[in-house]
């Protein structure tokens, strides 16, 4: 099966123009790196681990801990900080202000009720994907990715069909300054393994992925292409494997995820 874009299309990446040296606000740099440095091996930290993290003083750190617990998205013991749920605040005035997630829930909902599966559409950020919309079936709405969810690209479909089409040049940097981690079996640790993946995935115009980040999951993506002929991101689901194979699942939810994908090209 393939995409019916012949040409790979351009991508789009974030703009991160010069900044002049005037306008830099270093403290709302360090700020967000505060907040950034918390994740799940470090939900809990002491001023001098969330410094050490940060690349600050333990007394600067300190400071922005207490500025960021009296703004609410910290709390504290004394001795260890944690953020609080007014963080996601953030998160969601991008949910809610950006165009992208807003366009695509219609379509999403298309997805589901053609394939019985939860539906996603994703972007690329950093090293990472993160899901940005999503649509489930009532049976299936307790499991899969929460919106926001990171997960690392090259063990994700979205991840790969994003990866494979970029730059060749990009992406041989990226395959050489970037570890691969294993979280099963069957995930690709190999860079000369994940390379010729990526080439095929490129090639085909979709991509699937099995067991990479957990055990009896897969997922099939297809790029999100805009108007412009630039990919912003992925239409994907995912699904438990089951009896179904793999040949049996590309035929069941291809021809909806790339029916959809065409019909969304106009509006983003």
């Amino acid at each position: 099966m393939q995409i019916d874009d012949a040409t790979p299309p351009a991508l789009s990446e974030p703009q991160a123009p010069g900044l002049d040296k005037k306008d830099w606000i270093a403290g709302l740099e360090k700020g967000l790196s505060i907040i950034e440095a918390f994740d799940d091996a470090h939900p809990r930290m002491t001023a001098s681990q969330a410094g050490e993290r940060c690349g600050m003083t333990r007394t600067a750190a300190r400071r922005y801990l207490l500025t960021l617990q009296h703004l609410g998205y910290v709390a504290t013991d004394g001795k260890l900080f944690w953020l609080t749920p007014r963080v996601l605040r953030l998160g969601q005035s991008y949910l809610e202000s950006a165009r992208l997630p807003r366009i695509v829930q219609p379509f999403l909902q298309r997805v589901t009720a053609g394939t019985q599966e939860i539906a996603y559409v994703s972007v690329m950020d950093g090293d990472d994907i993160v899901y940005i919309a999503r649509n489930g079936t009532n049976r299936s709405m307790n499991t899969g990715y929460v919106l926001g969810s990171r997960v690392p690209a090259q063990v994700t479909a979205a991840g790969m069909l994003i990866l494979s089409m970029r730059e060749a040049e990009w992406l041989e940097r990226w395959l050489t300054t970037h570890p691969l981690q294993a979280y099963t079996s069957h995930t690709i640790a190999s860079k000369d393994r994940l390379r010729v993946e990526l080439a095929r995935i490129r090639l085909q115009g979709w991509a699937i992925s099995e067991q990479q980040l957990e055990l009896n999951h897969r997922g099939v993506a297809v790029p999100l292409i805009d108007r412009h002929s630039v990919l912003v991101g992925a239409l994907s689901v995912t699904m438990p494997m089951g009896n179904e194979s793999t040949e049996d699942t590309a035929k069941r939810v291809l021809p909806v995820l790339q029916e959809t994908a065409r019909a969304m090209r106009n509006l983003i």
